[in-house]
């Protein structure tokens, strides 16, 4: 029988999916190794603190303890703190900072949740047992956790070296012209928006096994992490170690999010256990730590503005952000509100002029990092917030408002105010499919139907861009071996997505070869090159860059296939596996080739860099319903139209759609992670921090648009792991407002909690917290 081979568009079964489901997973909490020790993180009770006193000598006797270690021992070992690389400023021109950011504090807590010291130990028991009982005297210091005080100048100080607690600060474009443009404006929209504070929750917490080669010093980390290459070199600055005396790597990952983008204290405490007690050191996060010291995300206050003419057409926007770093600075906390949020911040309007100006805040919270978006929710939401606001008061449809400021197909490519160039999508088609979708005109019955059992009915519309792709440039190396493995060197990062599958699907169809002959291989700093998986660059970098990885496969098969048949290279032609002297019957399996070659095999390595990122785009409309005697919010209906370009597995596009929808319904409706004002964590559980179920949600009607194919890759593919989770929050957002906006309700921030929302319908009023 012929093998089945996949194509491109092919709705293909996960091939992963066999594997996580039989309980085969590879993920660091299974593995062992023989002698390990097990770290324990003490950490900060305290939300902002001196450090008087740590009495190591209390515990070093007790049962299982081998070593207690102290912010002072990296010191004294020359362990750098984690680097910030980014090229921001502060306001007066200086690079942005903050106190450096160590594995061990220094001194001086922070927040809640830092650690302070660690200790190893023969069992995970024995390592908490004796953390718990560590002295560690402390001189409480004020705390400052609200974004708004926190950024005022007589506010408790973060940082020694700064005279506030502006940590990095950034403007964009023309804050005179737009100043002009609001002055001819007819009509001035002005919002006070809260993007609330999140903590990702992947199903799989944090962990970290670090393997020591006693003899050499040579160090493997078995770690979960979304760039393996990204890891390794932070560890090796920290460590100061040359590139060959470390190895990352990366197995299964029970989701990333972008939470495992970040470079955490515990990846750095980890190895040095292992190098200071020279055998492997093992650490897994509880639940509680993943909440109290993994990277929180969003956080930001957006007094946005919109000027209209008469007609409702944009004249400018003009935007003043708070955004929280948390206590510390890190490369995400700059990039997504400096770096990423302007990017997008005028969606898929035609918007003349913009200003923003945004102030990155310290506070005695975590730090933040990356979130699914990452930038993107940042800046669509306040955007289409002001639409929706801007249409009611000036008395015109959200569809109408819309229409008229969208970027037409006959400008693109389009450039945008920040320099960056959209260069395919149809975004009128694009919302007029979703409004027939979602029959906006049969909305009238649906909010009666609602209204006759007591209930509010909202509806709610908003349009998103995406800018994806991080770094543009990947790395692949494809091997044929003479066993009949065809392997695939990359260095993205499975976590969930489908990586497996769509990169043999297209190995399948370029090389005529059956899908189970392909092997996939990431995560491993000895065997891969690349940048990892974040920003949605997976497929339409990595896949683009397999695609040219291939042609120069091919060529080199073709080149050893010519001198093993003797032929002309022009002569040969590869066709279903095998390469050919065309016009013949002679010819050489792929795998008979690579079994005549040294060492049995063949590969090629090829490194690429794209011209350009995709930029997805859609429409997302949202129904609600609200019990105006609890206050409950109910999404009752949510369906998208989404401009994937070519989607290769249109079965995996939707279930990341529909899995960034679900985020993003959990932001609106449920998710806050919340401090007190001194710094204590009061949503430390999810007995607090309340996570979206499968029942709270409807079935999502979602379709893609597939007319407008990205034309800066060779698969005309656009990034699709995070457009979900953009364009749901405004639109369940603007449906909760709608809503309310019959009870004399003006303003709505998330989360839509049942007693927020039953005060505003008791007060019919703002509630901007």
């Amino acid at each position: 029988m012929k093998p089945v081979l996949a194509k491109r568009g092919q709705a293909v079964q996960r091939v992963e999916d066999q594997r996580l489901l039989r309980g085969q997973g590879r993920f660091v909490d299974n593995l062992n190794i023989s002698g390990q020790a097990y770290l324990y993180v003490v950490r900060s009770y305290l939300g902002h603190a001196k450090i008087q006193r740590i009495n190591t000598e209390s515990i070093s006797q007790m049962s299982g303890v081998l070593a207690v270690f102290i912010g002072e021992d990296l010191i004294r070992d020359g362990i750098l703190p984690i680097p910030v690389t980014l090229p921001y400023k502060r306001p007066g021109g200086e690079p942005a900072l903050s106190d450096p950011y160590h594995a061990l504090a220094q001194g001086m807590v922070r927040f809640v949740g830092q650690p302070v010291a660690v200790v190893v130990a023969e069992s995970k028991a024995e390592g908490l047992e004796a953390g718990e009982c560590l002295e560690i005297e402390y001189e409480e210091i004020p705390a400052v956790t609200d974004l708004q005080k926190a950024a005022v100048p007589e506010a408790p100080r973060l940082c020694d070296a700064l005279p506030d607690n502006i940590a990095a600060a950034h403007t964009e474009g023309d804050a005179e012209k737009v100043e002009q443009a609001f002055a001819q404006a007819a009509h001035v929209t002005r919002m006070d928006l809260v993007n609330t504070r999140l903590v990702g929750s992947p199903l799989e917490p944090r962990g970290l096994l670090c393997d020591i080669e006693q003899k050499t010093g040579m160090l493997t980390l078995h770690a979960m992490h979304q760039s393996a290459t990204r890891l390794h070199g932070v560890l090796c600055t920290v460590f100061q170690l040359e590139s060959q005396q470390l190895r990352i790597v990366v197995r299964d990952i029970g989701g990333g999010f972008g939470t495992k983008v970040a470079i955490h204290p515990e990846d750095v405490l980890v190895v040095y256990a292992a190098k200071k007690m020279n055998r492997p050191v093992k650490w897994t996060a509880t639940r509680t730590e993943e909440f109290l010291a993994s990277i929180h995300s969003r956080d930001l206050r957006n007094f946005a503005e919109l000027a209209c003419d008469s007609e409702g057409r944009i004249l400018a926007l003009r935007m003043r952000t708070l955004a929280n770093t948390g206590a510390y600075l890190n490369n995400p906390a700059l990039f997504i509100p400096l770096g990423l949020m302007p990017k997008v911040i005028t969606s898929v309007y035609n918007i003349p002029v913009m200003y923003l100006d945004t102030n990155c805040v310290l506070t005695n919270t975590a730090p933040i990092g990356a979130y699914r978006g990452a930038g993107r929710p940042e800046g669509i939401y306040p955007m289409e917030r002001l639409m929706d606001m801007a249409a009611r008061e000036m008395g015109m449809d959200p569809i109408t408002i819309r229409e008229r400021n969208l970027i037409r197909t006959e400008s693109l490519p389009y450039r945008t105010l920040v320099g960056d160039v959209i260069d395919s999508g149809d975004f009128q088609d694009v919302m007029k499919r979703a409004v027939k979708q979602m029959d906006w005109d049969g909305f009238g019955v649906r909010r009666s139907e609602s209204e006759s059992r007591g209930l509010l009915r909202g509806r709610g519309l908003a349009c998103y861009i995406e800018w994806t792709g991080g770094d543009l440039a990947e790395t692949v190396r494809i091997e044929a071996e003479a066993d009949g493995t065809l392997s695939l060197y990359s260095g993205t990062q499975g976590m969930g997505q489908g990586l497996e599958t769509v990169f043999s699907q297209l190995l399948s169809e370029q090389l005529e070869i059956p899908m189970h002959a392909i092997k996939i291989v990431q995560g491993d700093t000895d065997q891969v090159k690349g940048l990892g998986s974040f920003g949605s660059r997976s497929l339409f970098v990595g896949g683009s860059v397999l695609l040219e990885g291939v042609k120069d496969f091919l060529q080199k098969g073709k080149e050893l296939a010519a001198k093993e048949l003797e032929a002309a290279i022009v002569d040969m032609r590869y066709h279903s596996g095998r390469f050919e002297v065309i016009g013949t019957s002679i010819g050489i399996g792929l795998f008979d080739l690579a079994a005549r070659q040294a060492e049995n095999r063949f590969s090629t390595e090829t490194e690429k860099e794209l011209e350009g990122r995709s930029w997805p785009n859609g429409c997302h409309i949202a129904e609600v319903e609200i019990d105006p005697e609890t206050g409950s919010v109910r999404l009752v209906r949510h369906g998208t139209v989404d401009d994937t370009g070519n989607p290769i597995n249109p079965l995996i596009v939707e279930g990341q759609l529909h899995g960034g929808i679900a985020q993003g319904a959990g932001q609106v409706l449920l998710e806050h992670s919340v401090y007190d004002s001194e710094g204590q964590l009061l949503t430390g559980s999810f007995m607090d921090y309340a996570m979206p179920r499968a029942d709270d949600f409807p079935f999502f009607e979602s379709s893609t648009y597939t007319d407008a194919p990205c034309l800066t890759n060779s698969l005309g593919a656009k990034g699709v792991g995070e457009i979900g989770v953009v364009g749901s929050i405004p639109a369940i957002a603007n449906a909760i407002l709608d809503a309310l906006w019959d009870r004399g309700v003006r303003n709505f921030n998330m989360p839509a909690h049942p007693q927020k929302i039953w005060n505003l319908l008791q007060n019919g009023k703002n509630v901007t917290d």
